[in-house]
């Protein structure tokens, strides 16, 4: 049974009334993803707030946090309000298309962990499944709201499975949306391809590919790993 909170360095995540928990690929979603220089950043599907709060703790950006789940936005409220960076996150309970249609504001930089499973087996508890299924959320919803939203010169970052990943890219490319940056997640050495960050630009240019393998064999974690959630893991 998962933890009721997770304590970083700076911050904690109470997430006992939400779907998805603080998960490993998530923190290097947010640890990895350049927010130093971002005056207004976007966090789509912020569900407890984890990426919102990590991206704060790096920038002075303003930050907008939208979530359709109405447990999980109570509770990415309750972890911003007891953060240092309070005053410079907003959230908006609601879903992107209905976002969309009432903002106003262009964001430098984009950062989501969306739903992902296109077509798989359904959970029983409907909040997860929301959080885990495309069905709130099509790519293509998500590829049109970056174009829109992002500005000319933004990142727009996005964590996937492989094979869904894949899927986005294309659908971007079709929209004039580019990967920069390509971060391939790791297990351990030898192990599962996990995830795929890619950082989209409206620039087309050479994608500059890197891996993290996140374990070494005798399960520590390895010092790519380590100097990447240094400023966030107790442990480090």
């Amino acid at each position: 049974m998962a933890n009721a909170y997770f304590q970083f360095k700076q911050f904690r995540i109470n997430q006992d009334r939400t779907a998805m928990k603080v998960c490993t690929d998530s923190c290097v979603l947010g640890a990895w993803a350049e927010v130093k220089d971002a005056k207004q950043i976007l966090d789509i599907g912020t569900g407890t707030g984890l990426l919102s709060l990590m991206v704060a703790q790096r920038s002075h950006a303003q930050i907008t946090a939208v979530e359709i789940d109405a447990a999980a936005a109570a509770q990415a409220e309750e972890n911003f309000a007891e953060s240092p960076w309070k005053n410079r996150i907003v959230l908006a309970q609601k879903s992107l298309q209905q976002f969309g249609q009432e903002n106003q504001q262009q964001f430098d930089v984009i950062i989501c962990n969306p739903p992902f499973f296109q077509a798989s087996l359904k959970s029983p508890d409907t909040a997860r499944t929301i959080a885990k299924h495309t069905q709130e959320l099509p790519f293509e919803d998500l590829v049109h709201f970056v174009k829109q939203f992002l500005t000319p010169e933004g990142i727009f970052y996005l964590l996937l499975p492989p094979a869904e990943a894949e899927v986005f890219r294309n659908l971007a490319f079709k929209e004039k949306l580019f990967p920069a940056r390509e971060l391939q997640l790791f297990t351990q050495p030898d192990g599962k391809h996990l995830r795929t960050i890619y950082a989209y630009s409206f620039w087309e240019k050479p994608t500059q590919k890197q891996s993290l393998i996140i374990r070494n064999p005798d399960q520590a974690y390895t010092a790519d790993f380590a100097t990447l959630l240094k400023d966030y893991y107790l442990i480090f």
